[in-house]
């Protein structure tokens, strides 16, 4: 499932304008996605948004949306949930 998307019904202009990060990003899928719900338990991935270390997951079956942190080796730690990319967006 790797690749670069962006959520249905949106585009990145939209993305960047919510958010206020006018350099986010969508990011390739294929990396490891851990620590939401349960510390070290893996998410994956179906869409992942990246915004100056921060990125937001969208998983594949799940409808909410994971705020975590962007590390050195490309995976995301998450530590927190949305359960929609509007309000996930004006989290960050």
């Amino acid at each position: 499932m790797a690749g670069r998307q962006l959520p249905a019904g949106w585009t990145l202009e939209e993305i960047r304008q919510v958010s206020g990060d006018w350099e986010a990003t969508p990011l390739d899928t294929d990396r490891v996605v851990t620590g939401w719900p349960a510390q070290g338990e893996r998410l994956h991935a179906e869409i992942v948004l990246g915004f100056h270390g921060l990125c937001l997951v969208k998983a594949v079956n799940d409808d909410d949306w994971y705020m975590g942190s962007l590390n050195d080796d490309g995976s995301v730690t998450c530590w927190s949930a949305y359960g929609d990319l509007h309000e996930a967006l004006r989290g960050l």
